[in-house]
């Protein structure tokens, strides 16, 4: 039988569960997504996540075209994936419902906020009637119609805050209310959110107020019934953190260049989902790695070469469509045999593709995409984490063999997120390479 609180509501213990966050792209939910993954790897649970981004640019507030979501899987074991069947949907608008509730399993919780259920918003994604009337919702899954536009508009009715900036502040009242159901300490993220708006305290006490707010309303209200509690997972001896796949890569490239002992250069052209590790690459330049933003794509390829023949390290990235116009100059390093690490965070479809959407369809091209007899090593990356390591045994194998190396990840591995155990500088291995001497 379920424990009982101070507050006679049920306790239950469980191994692990799925969350997913969902609204409008302006609703904050990939930011207090990772806020949940923050506190729940500080609570010491195992963790995946997965940020879903729309793939339309500036799709209509309020369609399903714009919904963008954050998942998290944690438990009390070690977590492979960020889950397939999610146990607590939250939907801040009707859009975020009907894209997502496919995936919420039978008898999840459904957390809605119930006051953008209005007829405007209904008929935007062609609701007929309020779907939270619907009794075989009710029946399928537990439901907690939650006011949250209108008891964050009550909290901060003092605030002083325009009602536009009182409404962006309801990501976090939907945050408090998830903190209570699995036990997270709002303290992690009470302290994070007077860091982040350190030049702007009104706006951190804005957002710390609604989330008390939500974590109370959870804790008072009737509408819920039941939290959890999972326990600490089983991990290996050392320093943690949180790393997403592209910020591995880049991290992994840092200490490439390091091990190898020479400069590097990251010619690259943004792209979805590439482009963060540009960014990333960027804030290193005093580790001997330089980054360079060209006008295109294969300028990108060409300045990497370029820097390759001048005994620096060349590193590029890309998506299908780079992959596409690089392949010329990757064929002109082959012959050449230079150095070349070419990384492919792959996405969905041919050509320009859906550029948030996830699939790996740059395998062929990066095994034969290139004329003639031109075999390329390519290493492929298995989870966030494991893209560490994976850029460098790229750089190990493209310095020892004097040839370019593909990279492969995608838009899945590239924005989920896991904990990453920090390696300790002197297991990392070796890389070997043989410079050609003056007179040689």
């Amino acid at each position: 039988m379920p424990e009982t609180t101070q507050h006679s509501k049920a306790h239950e213990k469980i191994h692990g569960a799925t969350v997913r966050f969902t609204g409008d792209s302006g609703d904050g939910m990939q930011l207090v997504g990772a806020q949940f993954t923050q506190v729940t790897g500080l609570a010491g649970n195992d963790v995946m996540t997965f940020p879903d981004f729309p793939a339309e640019i500036r799709a209509p507030q309020g369609t399903t075209a714009g919904v963008s979501g954050f998942q998290v899987h944690f438990g009390d074991h070690h977590i492979y994936t960020p889950g397939d069947k999610v146990d607590v949907l939250v939907a801040m608008n009707p859009a975020a419902l009907k894209a997502n509730l496919k995936d919420l399993r039978e008898r999840g919780v459904l957390l809605v906020n119930s006051d953008e259920f209005d007829e405007k918003n209904l008929t935007k994604v062609d609701y007929k009637s309020n779907p939270l009337d619907d009794e075989a919702l009710k029946q399928k899954y537990r439901l907690i119609a939650a006011p949250i536009t209108d008891s964050t508009r009550r909290a901060l009715s003092e605030s002083g805050l325009s009602t536009k900036e009182i409404d962006r502040c309801k990501n976090f009242f939907a945050l408090g209310l998830t903190y209570w159901m699995y036990h997270r300490d709002i303290d992690k993220t009470k302290q994070w959110l007077e860091a982040q708006f350190a030049k702007k305290p009104h706006l951190a006490k804005a957002n710390i107020q609604v989330l008390e707010a939500g974590y109370h309303y959870a804790e008072t209200t009737e509408l819920f019934s039941v939290s959890y509690e999972i326990t600490k997972a089983q991990f290996a001896p050392g320093t943690y953190r949180n790393i997403t796949g592209n910020s591995a890569l880049a991290l992994g490239l840092v200490a490439a260049t390091d091990l190898a002992g020479i400069p590097a250069l990251y010619a690259g052209y943004p792209i979805t989902p590439a482009s963060d590790i540009l960014h990333e690459v960027a804030k290193y330049k005093n580790y001997n790695i330089r980054t360079f933003q060209t006008e295109d794509e294969i300028a990108a390829c060409c300045a990497a070469i370029g820097a390759s023949y001048g005994g620096s390290l060349g590193i590029t990235a890309s998506s299908g469509p780079g992959i596409a116009l690089k392949s010329e100059a990757i064929n002109l390093a082959v012959m050449t045999e230079l150095p070349l690490v070419v990384i492919d965070v792959q996405r969905a479809g041919p050509s320009t593709g859906m550029p948030t959407k996830n699939e790996q369809t740059d395998l062929f091209m990066a095994l034969f995409g290139r004329n003639g007899e031109s075999p390329v090593p390519v290493v492929a990356a298995a989870t966030p984490s494991d893209c560490f390591d994976a850029a460098i045994e790229a750089t190990r194998i493209a310095l020892k063999f004097m040839t370019p190396v593909f990279l492969l990840s995608d838009a899945y591995i590239a924005n989920s997120s896991e904990p990453w155990k920090i390696p300790e500088v002197e297991n990392l291995p070796e890389i070997e390479m043989d410079r050609v001497q003056a007179g040689d």
